[in-house]
């Protein structure tokens, strides 16, 4: 719980002009597991190799995890894993988890700030994961997972303040995740996840 002093300091950071940019996996809702059994799902669907995997919270379980834990699969199979781990995830939804600090500054400045979600998820888990928690609305703009024509992902720090046309000191970002958190600097952004420890 935060103390009267940290709050006063957060109200002093966050002012009027500022715009609170917020990722969802792993920092506004920590999806770790619910995409782990995803995974492990589809994979027994696609492979019925019965491979049994063992969640590891320290490692969030991707696309390269999967060609780690399955290197002779095909690209079929992995591409039919990716689609059918799509399809599972609304199965475990029960499994996320708010993190209630960080949903706290969302909705505490959502009435007053220009808030937005700059994830990398996929729009329809994106949206369903937000409903389920009832904070779709919480947010002015959204933007999805982003792959340009060469396949690379694009920054989503930079990619949000381009498309809003928005100067990056105006911008307070809430992102967990140490590479991301070097994407938001990149980007100019110089306020990244206040009086959150």
């Amino acid at each position: 719980m935060k103390t009267m002093e940290e709050k006063q300091e957060l109200d002093r950071i966050i002012t009027m002009d500022t715009i609170l940019f917020f990722d969802m996996d792993g920092t506004l809702i920590d999806t770790d597991y619910a995409n782990f059994l995803s995974y492990k799902k589809a994979i027994h669907s696609v492979t019925n190799n019965g491979l049994e995997l063992t969640y590891n919270s320290l490692n969030r379980f991707n696309r390269s995890f999967l060609k780690i834990a399955l290197p002779n699969l095909t690209q079929v199979d992995y591409e039919n894993i990716i689609q059918k781990k799509e399809e599972y995830y609304k199965d475990f939804l029960s499994e996320t988890k708010l993190n209630q600090e960080i949903a706290n500054v969302l909705l505490k400045y959502s009435n007053t700030n220009k808030t937005v979600l700059v994830t990398n998820c996929r729009k329809d888990r994106a949206l369903m994961t937000l409903n389920h928690f009832g904070l779709t609305e919480k947010f002015d703009e959204i933007f999805y997972r982003q792959i340009s024509d060469n396949n690379a992902r694009i920054n989503k720090f930079t990619n949000a303040i381009i498309k809003l046309g928005i100067p990056p000191k105006l911008i307070v970002a809430y992102e967990f995740e140490e590479i991301e958190i070097a994407c938001a600097k990149e980007a100019g952004i110089e306020i990244i996840n206040p009086l959150i420890v």
